[in-house]
C-alpha cells in the first residue's frame, strides 16, 4: 500500500513537472526556431518541435522523487534506476541533436516534401545510440537468464550485458520514431505502451521497471494532449529516442524482454513495410480538399497506408485523427494479447 501511494504520488508529480515545462519549451522552441512543419494540413503550420526536453524533465523528477522517498520504507536498487536515468537521457540527446540539425530555409525531402529539419545521418544514430546504452553495459543490467516461448530458460552469460543488451537498446530506440506521420500517434504510442509495460512489471514485482516507466506514462500525457490532433507541438526525435530508451531499458532492468518484443510487433510490421519500400517511402497521406487522407501509393508501406486504404472499400475517407486512433487500437489490441499470453 505504501509503495502504491509513494508510485502515485511520484507519477502525478513527473506529470505537473511535464505541465510547466511544456508550456515553457514551446515559447522557447519557437524563438530557438526549433521548429518543423505540420505536413497534413492545408496551411501547412509551422509549429515547435522536440517535446522530449519537457518530458525528460518530469520523468527525472518524478523518479528521483520515487527514489528519495522510498528508500525510507523499503529496499530498492538506486545505481540500477540511476543509471536507467543516465542511459535514457543520453539516448534523448541524441534526438535532440537530429532536431536541431536545420536548414535555414524549407528544403524538398526525398518525398517531394517541404522540409526545415536536416537531421543527423542514418549511421550516426546507431553509434550515438550505442553510446546511450554503455551505463547499462558497464553495470551488468539485466537478469542473464531468460527464458523463451517453447524452449524454456537460458543462461546468456555476461553475452547479456555485453551483446545483447546495445543491440536490443539500439534497435528499439531507433525503431520508435519508424511508425508516425499522424497528429497523436508516435505520443499516444507511447503511452500505452510505457501504461502497459509497466503495470506488467509491477505485477511482476519489477518494482524499479514499473516505476520508471509509469512515471514515464504520466510524464508524457500533457505532451499528447498538445499533439492531439490538431497539434500544437510536434515530437521530434527527441521524444522517440527518449521513450525507445525507456522502452528498452524497462524491458531490460525488469527482464520482460519477451513481452516487450512481442508488444512492439505493429512496430516491427511498420518496419517490414517500409523495407519493402527501401525505407524511401512515406507514411503521410495526400491531403484532400476535405480534410481527408488518400494512401500516396498504389502498394501499402505503413500502417498509416492500411488506415487510409481501408475506408476506401467503403467509398470514403479518413482523416488525420481517424488514421490514428485505429492505429493505436490495432496497438492495444496486440498490448491485450500480450498479457494474455505472458502473464
Amino acid at each position: 500500500m505504501i509503495f502504491l501511494t509513494i508510485l502515485i504520488l511520484s507519477c502525478l508529480l513527473g506529470l505537473i513537472i511535464s505541465i510547466f515545462f511544456l508550456s515553457y519549451f514551446k515559447t522557447f522552441f519557437i524563438y530557438r526556431d526549433i521548429i518543423a512543419i505540420d505536413q497534413q494540413k492545408k496551411e501547412k503550420p509551422v509549429l515547435p518541435q522536440s517535446g522530449g526536453f519537457p518530458v525528460f524533465l518530469g520523468i527525472l523528477i518524478g523518479v528521483c522523487f520515487f527514489l528519495l522517498i522510498s528508500i525510507f520504507y523499503f529496499p530498492i536498487n538506486n545505481s540500477l534506476i540511476l543509471v536507467s536515468l543516465l542511459s535514457i537521457l543520453l539516448a534523448m540527446l541524441v534526438g535532440f541533436f537530429d532536431d536541431i540539425n536545420l536548414s535555414k530555409k524549407p528544403v524538398k525531402n526525398i518525398y517531394g516534401d517541404l522540409e526545415i529539419r536536416v537531421g543527423l545521418t542514418q549511421i550516426t544514430k546507431p553509434i550515438l545510440t550505442f553510446i546511450a546504452a554503455i551505463p547499462l553495459m558497464a553495470l551488468l543490467v539485466g537478469d542473464f537468464l531468460i527464458t523463451l516461448p517453447f524452449i524454456g530458460s537460458i543462461n546468456l552469460g555476461y553475452f547479456y550485458p555485453l551483446f545483447f543488451v546495445p543491440i536490443f537498446f539500439i534497435v528499439f530506440t531507433n525503431a520508435t520514431n519508424m511508425l508516425a506521420g499522424t497528429n497523436g500517434l508516435e505520443s499516444g504510442s507511447m503511452f500505452l505502451i510505457t501504461l502497459f509495460l509497466g503495470v506488467f512489471c509491477l505485477l511482476n514485482n519489477r518494482i524499479e521497471a514499473a516505476a520508471i516507466s509509469l512515471i514515464s506514462c504520466f510524464a508524457i500525457i500533457p505532451f499528447l494532449v498538445n499533439n492531439w490532433y490538431p497539434a500544437k507541438i510536434l515530437p521530434g526525435d527527441s521524444l522517440t529516442y527518449l521513450f525507445g530508451a525507456v522502452y528498452a531499458t524497462v524491458a531490460i532492468v525488469g527482464n520482460v524482454e519477451m513481452f516487450a518484443t512481442f508488444i512492439f510487433i505493429p512496430w516491427a510490421i511498420e518496419i517490414l513495410l517500409k523495407l519493402r519500400g527501401g525505407l524511401k517511402v512515406r507514411s503521410l497521406g495526400n491531403l484532400q480538399k476535405d480534410g481527408t487522407l488518400k494512401k500516396p501509393y498504389n502498394k501499402i508501406y505503413s500502417w498509416t497506408h492500411i488506415m487510409m486504404w481501408i475506408p476506401e472499400w467503403f467509398g470514403k475517407r479518413a482523416k488525420e485523427y481517424q488514421v490514428t486512433i485505429a492505429i493505436l487500437g490495432v496497438e492495444l489490441f496486440v498490448i491485450v494479447i500480450g498479457f494474455i499470453l505472458f502473464l
